[in-house]
């Protein structure tokens, strides 16, 4: 379970790293497209659709490695209360519901590219086909999946996936900007 674990720590990691570099992409695009309207007059109306699918690309990679390290919106008051029995119930239904919502994205994201690859649906910008940019809802969807089914499967099997809160410790502790440093 070790290089199962490893493995699909690498491909969520490498997923949050091309997320971020949509999110540095994203915010130098907004710069540019400020600039461009306010300070030359010269509005770039491509740049609103581009910053769009940037934040697309950005939720869809970064999610399955904020799940990797239960980094997500959680009740982790409610889990601390219970005893770790109980605890481990609440993590294994968490990661379940997560690879539920993920394999129902999985699912709706190949349907729509499917749909649009089909149809022949183009973007705003010349020579873009739609299905370029949704396919990075079955991508990110497919992700989630594999690192929600990673840590249920670390759960059934009685071991502790990476990063699981444990009861005792603090939740803002582990979060700088929930600490606002």
């Amino acid at each position: 379970m070790g290089a199962l674990e490893r493995a699909v720590a690498g491909v969520s990691r490498l997923a949050g790293a091309l997320g971020a570099v949509a999110t540095v992409c994203c915010l130098l695009l907004i710069g540019y497209a400020v600039g461009m309207r306010y300070l030359l007059g010269q509005p770039e109306p491509w740049t609103d659709k581009v910053a769009g699918w940037l934040v697309v690309a950005l939720v869809m990679l970064a999610a399955p490695e904020a799940q990797r390290r239960f980094e997500h919106i959680g009740v982790d008051i409610a889990v601390k209360r219970v005893g770790p029995r109980l605890a481990r119930v609440a993590h294994l239904i968490g990661v379940l519901s997560v690879a539920v919502v993920a394999a129902v994205l999985l699912v709706a994201g190949w349907e729509m590219v499917a749909f649009s690859r089909m149809i022949g649906v183009m973007t705003d910008l010349e020579g873009v086909p739609q299905w370029w940019v949704q396919v990075l809802m079955p991508i990110g969807a497919a992700l989630l999946l594999l690192v929600a089914l990673c840590q249920a499967l670390l759960l059934l099997a009685g071991r502790e996936p990476a990063y699981l809160p444990k009861p005792e410790d603090d939740v803002l502790a582990r979060d700088p900007l929930a600490r606002a440093e």
